[in-house]
């Protein structure tokens, strides 16, 4: 199992990189609000039990996709000094049951982000949407530094397309192209 670890602030273009990568290679994606958006219904955003819950099911998601040999890439807004825990315990999910992991962190422009945040395409799952937010995550978190100790691949997609992002994921690591991508 290969574990691609896709990371970056919101608007960076994971996800829309995150489904260019699967369509080349086959790995499937599992984006950080496929989590969020099952567990907002019950729980408050924030709340101990809903943190407990995303966690518990980013995991164990990841686990049990290493356990069955399915290359997988993870999206993450990972915030440096906050989110190392979580990313430890994703990484040693595949990690124990085999899998390799990978590391690449989207950049992007803050004007650029401000502009991409807006975008309708971020309304179907609660995502941050807004400018102020966006100002807001920027000002609070360091969104924009690699996970420490990590091999990470860094992508500065302010003016790259996401196909051409793709095809940089996948030179770097090497990984398999289907033939029909």
């Amino acid at each position: 199992m290969k574990l691609l670890i896709l990371y970056g602030s919101p608007a960076a273009g994971k996800l829309t990189v995150a489904n260019q990568v699967a369509k080349r290679t086959g790995f499937k994606v599992f984006h950080g609000h496929l989590s969020i958006d099952a567990i907002l219904p019950v729980f408050e955003f924030g709340s101990k039990p809903f943190f407990r819950l995303v966690e518990m099911i980013r995991v164990e998601t990841v686990a049990e996709a290493a356990r069955e040999n399915v290359d997988l890439i993870y999206t993450f807004c990972y915030a440096r000094g906050l989110d190392e825990a979580h990313i430890e315990k994703i990484e040693n999910a595949a990690r124990e049951h085999g899998g390799e992991v990978y590391f690449v962190l989207l950049t992007c422009d803050a004007d650029e982000l401000k502009r991409r945040v807006v975008r309708e395409d971020r309304r179907k799952f609660a995502k941050a949407n807004t400018v102020e937010m966006m100002e807001m995550f920027l000002e609070t978190y360091d969104l924009s530094s690699p996970v420490p100790g990590t091999d990470t691949l860094a992508i500065d997609n302010t003016d790259v397309l996401p196909a051409e992002a793709a095809e940089r994921i996948i030179e770097h690591f090497g990984f398999k192209q289907q033939e029909n991508a």
